[in-house]
């Protein structure tokens, strides 16, 4: 996109005032926002441990301090957001990216807010933060393989609110439902807005296939996807935008969750991962309309670390109570073109050669447009409960890992299916594939086994890995799968724990 076409409609007020591309704002620029629109509050985002945003808030009443805080950012207690980091030596410095600045929506008084990096003590980008693993994630991948790794999600939630009577939806037939069926549409729209507001780079929205009655309320399925970036921006929209959907969601009087399963038999919530690699301008994902090697190479290191990477993506017990053997979420390690029966599905490109548009309307003249830029692959394991930092990060190592593997497009080749592998004829192909963890315990030794080519390069540190193997043997779930199969108060209350989770 050109940086015109880019500043001509961008809902974000800060870049739509300065007139400038977000990875050109300086301090300079946010000193003069502030002081020529009156902002009164200037607040500082970052994710900790849990993947929630936290928030510091300053209140502007003197340019000097405005201009010191911007400069220096601040201190805050790491021990008490990473539980790596020990209470003896926790400070640690928080210092703004200019290129985040949005107005917080929800602010009665006039705010401005920028997501921080961390810092430690001597000044360096703290090797744990997961902001900057994977920052060192896709350094890495263009050092390797020459290209940009670029990401997007598909973020999907329950709407819950009140049950009425008047049109009520069909059970487990809310995909891409309209009004009065879907009932969530208006609150999807305004979250929306305000995602784009904040620098969110959107897709699309729409309700999706879950929705159910239960004790008197109904639970509506819904989906914000966004746009391929920059996977580092990628990370940062799909935080902030669970950020809005739940404040919304408070300011409306309803409830959201992104649990990635809330009740048996009904729909869960994904958090799909797409990506592409991207050399100067092209998208490398495709080769004369065909899906190039090298996105084999990316899609094999996929197949090879698919077990590990739940350890960043399905991090608590109702994960795997999603991801059960027969249903649409994946359990099996392969990929295919098109097949939602998949772990990694390579989705409908536009590369027919057709001018669809002139198909569709006559009256437009035929043209030759170039569609490559959106190919891409999906991940489809991963779900609400991720950090979304950690689990892009882990999806850029593996994708880097398939271009050190010396058999790579034979384990592409040797992982492929084209038929959906849940129908009893293809019972000898599902056989033969390797399986995804089952609860996080498994998952937490998938990672620890695979440790190595994490932490090759830099990329996560042994602390951070020690971390989230230790967290997730600590959900000593092994058996939890069988042993509540059929205990209905006991599911509910592990959903009840884990509602807000991610």
């Amino acid at each position: 996109m050109s940086e015109n076409k880019y500043l001509a409609l961008n809902a974000n007020p800060v870049v739509a005032y300065l007139q400038k591309m977000p990875s050109e704002i300086k301090r300079a620029d946010l000193v003069r926002y502030v002081t020529e629109n009156d902002i009164k509050m200037v607040n500082f985002m970052y994710p900790g441990g849990d993947g929630k945003l936290k928030t510091l808030n300053f209140v502007i009443n003197d340019l000097n301090y405005l201009e010191t805080i911007l400069t220096c950012g601040e201190r805050v207690d790491g021990s008490s957001l990473f539980n790596f980091i020990e209470a003896g030596s926790s400070d640690l410095y928080v210092l703004p990216r200019y290129s985040t600045a949005f107005v917080d929506p929800f602010a009665e008084l006039p705010t401005l807010c920028l997501l921080c990096s961390y810092f430690d003590k001597d000044g360096k980008h703290l090797e744990s933060s997961p902001e900057y693993t994977l920052t060192k994630a896709c350094n890495a991948f263009t050092e390797v393989t020459g290209m940009e790794f670029h990401a997007m999600g598909e973020l999907e939630y329950y709407v819950i609110f009140p049950a009425e009577d008047m049109f009520p939806a069909v059970d487990q037939r809310g995909y891409h439902e309209s009004a009065p069926y879907a009932k969530a549409g208006e609150f999807r729209q305004r979250c929306m807005q305000y995602i784009a507001q904040t620098g969110g780079q959107i897709k699309y929205g729409h309700s999706e296939v879950g929705n159910f009655t239960q004790d008197g309320l109904i639970y509506e399925q819904n989906e914000i996807e966004f746009l391929p970036v920059r996977a580092q921006d990628a990370a940062d929209q799909l935080t902030i935008a669970k950020w809005v959907i739940r404040n919304l969601a408070y300011e409306m009087g309803l409830d959201v969750t992104f649990a990635p399963k809330i009740t048996v038999g009904k729909a869960g919530s994904g958090l799909h991962i797409h990506m592409r690699m991207i050399k100067d301008g092209r998208n490398m994902m495709l080769d004369h309309g065909a899906l190039s090697d090298d996105a084999r190479r990316m899609i094999a290191g996929m197949m090879d670390l698919a077990p590990a990477i739940t350890a960043f993506g399905n991090k608590n017990p109702t994960s795997y109570f999603r991801l059960v053997p027969h249903q649409e979420a994946p359990t099996n390690v392969c990929w295919g073109d098109r097949n939602r029966s998949v772990l990694v599905r390579v989705p409908l490109g536009w590369t027919s050669g057709v001018d669809l548009c002139h198909q569709a309307n006559p009256q437009e003249p035929s043209v030759d447009v170039d569609t490559t830029l959106k190919q891409t692959v999906e991940m489809r394991s991963p779900d609400g409960s991720a950090d979304v930092y950690q689990l892009i990060a882990g999806l850029c190592v593996a994708c880097r890992h398939g271009f050190e593997m010396r058999d790579a497009l034979d384990v592409a080749q040797r992982t492929y299916v084209n038929v959906n592998i849940h129908d009893q004829e293809n019972a000898d192909r599902l056989e033969s594939l390797a399986q995804l963890p089952d609860s996080c315990v498994a998952s937490a030794d998938c990672l620890d086994k695979a440790r190595g080519v994490f932490e090759q390069y830099g990329v996560f540190s042994p602390a951070m890995i020690d971390g989230i193997v230790r967290a997730l043997r600590e959900m000593n779930d092994t058996t939890l799968r069988d042993d509540i199969a059929g205990d209905t108060e006991a599911l509910q209350r592990l959903v009840t724990q884990y509602f807000h989770c991610g």
